[in-house]
């Protein structure tokens, strides 16, 4: 039999979608865990993000520091932070939380650092704060690539949170490890390709809200694009242009 019957013969049966194991209970799982994640990650990077955008302080250091970060072992790291705090949900927060640190940090600085120092001035000119040019101008002409950064991030977070069922939780991952030891390589191929979706679906969804939020004159500007996979593609183009910005 073909990897793709057996893969449907997963999918289809009725029991695989009922009952705590069944694929919603673990599609909400591992929501969870990204979305725990992903708040996580934004409460750090984006306001660091946005300071050194704001300020240039510490610029060479906070990027190439989120560069390194890209390169941990998710796994190691992972069971390192369980043996020394606990199996549960948070360790696991945590480790998903400094994978999707770098590319919203890079991005968010990016972002405010790239502002036309001309409209900035024209803000300042008419009256406002420096703080009030940060959160009313710059801010909200970051957002294209802020968004790409965030795209990036959610689809790192999508695909690395099967990491959770190494430490005895849930989401899409026990289907991966639990048919593993069982040779059952339809659930096998089934909680990838459900993991696969997910990431398209909340990528569309990202996307979506991009063009609800930024205005069409930015969206033209930067290209804010709505196909799955464009958030890697401008992130890692952003982190080009910051590292050698940095450099200088």
């Amino acid at each position: 039999m073909s990897i793709f019957q057996l893969t449907w013969n997963f999918l289809s049966a009725g029991s695989n979608w009922t009952g705590a194991g069944g694929i919603p209970t673990r599609i909400l799982e591992h929501l969870g865990y990204t979305f725990l994640s992903l708040l996580v990650a934004m409460i750090v990077a984006v306001p660091v993000g946005m300071y050194i955008g704001h300020t240039g302080r510490f610029a060479f250091l906070a990027i190439n520091i989120g560069n390194a970060s890209r390169a941990l072992p998710t796994i190691g790291l992972l069971t390192l932070v369980v043996l020394l705090i606990s199996r549960s949900l948070w360790p696991v927060v945590l480790v998903l939380a400094l994978l999707a640190i770098p590319p919203i940090l890079t991005s968010t600085y990016a972002g405010i650092q790239n502002v036309d120092k001309l409209v900035v001035d024209a803000a300042i000119g008419v009256g406002m704060t420096p703080r009030e040019a940060l959160f009313k101008t710059k801010l909200p002409m970051a957002l294209p690539v802020m968004f790409g950064g965030l795209r990036s991030g959610v689809l790192q977070l999508v695909s690395t949170a099967t990491v959770a069922a190494y430490v005895g939780l849930g989401g899409l991952g026990r289907y991966i490890l639990d048919g593993a030891p069982q040779q059952d390589f339809g659930k096998m191929a089934g909680g990838a390709l459900l993991v696969a979706l997910l990431a398209i679906v909340l990528d569309l969804l990202i996307a979506g809200i991009a063009r609800l939020t930024i205005s069409r004159g930015l969206r033209r500007t930067a290209s804010v694009r709505g196909k799955p996979g464009d958030a890697i593609s401008d992130d890692a183009s952003e982190v080009t242009n910051v590292d050698r910005s940095s450099a200088r």
